[in-house]
């Protein structure tokens, strides 16, 4: 068998290699494509290099690639849960919560493979007893938000090309449940990629049961997984030998091949980057919402501290990956049903042996910084920037926003929210000194936050948090491989 660093791209030209691996992040970014998602064109792109892409996602990441005519899907492994994977579940900007996510599981289930189409009237009758049959979740027509729950559901399903309107209007059966209706083509090939779990969920007793593979099974994949699925891979939250791995030359060239990204190689760890700042979902710094560009001046305030000598901040433990993995098992686990599990094909997560001194990594420590002296530093912002700055959202609530800037940077890996405070992650002293949310003065006056673009030859180190959980700087200090600490880079 040929190794995944012979394998990579291998029979593309140079003169295609760019078009191979704009299409691999495509791929990547985009939950599904078909023939009008993400736009028109884009599936006749990815499917000329279906057959080489399919080999190197299989050989490199262990994924499958599903590609037809008429929709192209990737199949991803998980190694380690991820709570940031949110925004493929959103309608219009706005998360799915519990209820939603329910109801699109119901609907999904509730077509069959006999029917091609179906009437709103139809589905509802079918949906709402499954929904009535679980305890604290129900579905009642009259209860508005219950109906704008649904309605969201068929959006995202008519968004991907599962269903589509072909009479009637859903706005119309929102606004009178008893005479509007509409009829849906239903594509069940597509329903059927759309939910692609790697064990049957009703035969799990656990949330750790969707984990593909044991950690040890192999480190270099494993590596490769981790550095396009996160925005950064330190080796304290990894096994030594994935540590190895990511520190391995030969894996630098494969990902570099066969993404087109570039791969920053620092004491700390390792993070791809992305220099068009394209390949992302989560637009950090740059032209993006209140929350991101308040990230950013967060980030300045933070790095002044830490540069204080006369308030350096005391360094604290940071919390091991596995506790917080086990964290999030738990709260998963919680809300399982325990009597929709087919028992006697009942599947568990093997329990493992705890690893030895030698394989466990060693605690790393960053700087803690208190929740109100984060609190100082929002007020200032406001101070110097003025309230309406902060759009219409944020204008009255400081905590609110610093909550979301928190929630925000600790999605990004650059800050980790402990009791009390956060602790300072090694990759949030790229953005010291930040130049992309800069304030600019209205014609009214009025401080503004605005991403101004800088010179290509000034520009700080900055960073996008991808789909894929992909961190992409849009100014780089270079991939020379160099161990230079993210806390040392040379200035620009």
């Amino acid at each position: 068998m040929t190794s995944p660093r012979a394998g990579a791209a291998a029979g593309v030209s140079v003169a295609d290699l760019g078009s191979y691996q704009q299409a691999v992040r495509r791929v990547l970014t985009c939950d599904l494509i078909t023939k009008e998602r993400p736009r028109p064109g884009v599936l006749d792109q990815v499917l000329r290099w279906a057959d080489e892409m399919a080999r190197d996602f299989r050989e490199l990441l262990g994924y499958t690639l599903i590609a037809t005519t008429h929709h192209v899907r990737l199949v991803r492994h998980l190694d380690v849960l991820d709570e940031t994977q949110r925004s493929i579940f959103s309608r219009k900007g706005k998360p799915f919560d519990r209820r939603r996510l329910a109801y699109l599981c119901l609907v999904l289930g509730s077509f069959q493979r006999s029917r091609i189409e179906i009437s709103l009237a139809d589905l509802v009758r079918i949906f709402t007893p499954l929904a009535n049959a679980i305890d604290g979740l129900g579905f009642d027509p009259a209860i508005g938000s219950h109906k704008a729950a649904l309605v969201d559901v068929l959006g995202w399903l008519v968004d991907r090309g599962a269903l589509r309107l072909s009479d009637g209007s859903l706005e119309w059966w929102a606004r009178d449940t008893e005479r509007g209706d509409a009829l849906y083509d239903i594509d069940h090939d597509i329903c059927a990629v759309l939910f692609k779990p790697a064990r049957p969920v009703q035969h799990l007793t656990s949330a750790a049961g969707l984990v593909h593979e044991p950690p040890h099974s192999n480190p270099a994949r494993r590596a490769r997984r981790l550095l396009v699925e996160f925005p950064v891979v330190y080796y304290a939250d990894v096994e030594p030998q994935v540590a190895d791995a990511l520190r391995a030359p030969g894996l630098a060239e494969d990902l570099v091949r066969f993404t087109g990204l570039v791969l920053e190689q620092r004491a700390e760890g390792v993070m791809l980057a992305d220099p068009g700042g394209v390949f992302t979902d989560r637009p950090f710094p740059g032209r993006g919402n209140a929350v991101s560009r308040a990230a950013g001046l967060l980030l300045a305030k933070i790095a002044d501290l830490l540069e204080d000598p006369e308030h350096v901040p005391e360094p604290l433990p940071v919390p091991a990956l596995a506790d917080d993995q086990a964290g999030l098992v738990a709260r998963m686990d919680a809300g399982l049903p325990r009597d929709g599990i087919v028992a006697q094909l009942a599947w568990s997560p093997s329990e493992a042996e705890p690893p030895s001194p030698d394989d466990r990594p060693a605690p790393a420590q960053a700087p803690f910084v208190e929740r109100s002296r984060l609190q100082t530093m929002t007020t200032e912002l406001y101070d110097e920037f003025g309230a309406a700055s902060f759009t219409t959202s944020w204008q009255q609530d400081p905590r609110g926003l610093l909550d979301a800037v928190i929630g925000f940077l600790a999605d990004l890996t650059l800050l980790r929210p402990v009791p009390g405070g956060v602790l300072v992650l090694p990759a949030a002293l790229r953005y010291r000194n930040i130049r992309a949310a800069l304030p600019t003065r209205t014609s009214g006056g009025q401080m503004a936050l605005v991403a101004l673009p800088e010179p290509a030859a000034q520009q700080d180190p900055s960073g996008q948090q991808g789909s894929s959980g992909q961190q992409d700087p849009s100014g780089q200090h270079g991939s020379s491989g160099q161990e230079v600490s993210f806390t040392q880079e040379e200035e620009r």
